[in-house]
């Protein structure tokens, strides 16, 4: 039954007016509405996330949330161009050039949010 269902992501802030100002002006998100003191965004096919106000935002050290994109490379430069700083990464196993990381099925890159929230795109090879 879940399985068929859509899929929301929650992406907490501590202050939701900074990362409002993030998502939409620097990611040019359109907020589809606000509700309980925070704004749903919605993606494609149905998908979305709501950034939430909450004082642990910015604890997780794993990813909240992905894109899946057909050009990380394009996607990448194009938010570079935006302002956005993508992480490298140097441990065993993941290892990242210029902010994009290659594996045997992907390509990936990685990015904080004015909260510390880390945010991944992602393109199946």
């Amino acid at each position: 039954m879940l399985q068929r269902a859509h899929l929301y992501a929650y992406i907490p802030a501590k202050d939701v007016v900074r990362a409002r100002a993030f998502y939409e002006k620097t990611l040019g998100f359109e907020p589809k509405r606000e509700t309980a003191g925070g704004v749903m965004y919605e993606f494609g096919d149905r998908t979305g996330c709501f950034l939430y106000p909450t004082p642990n935002a910015g604890t997780s050290k794993a990813s909240q949330a992905f894109w899946q994109v057909d050009d990380l490379e394009r996607e990448v430069a194009e938010l570079k161009a935006r302002g956005v700083r993508f992480e490298e990464y140097d441990t065993p196993g993941l290892k990242t050039k210029d902010g994009i990381a290659t594996s045997r099925g992907n390509k990936a890159a990685w990015f904080k949010d004015t909260e510390g929230n880390i945010l991944a795109l992602v393109q199946n090879l």
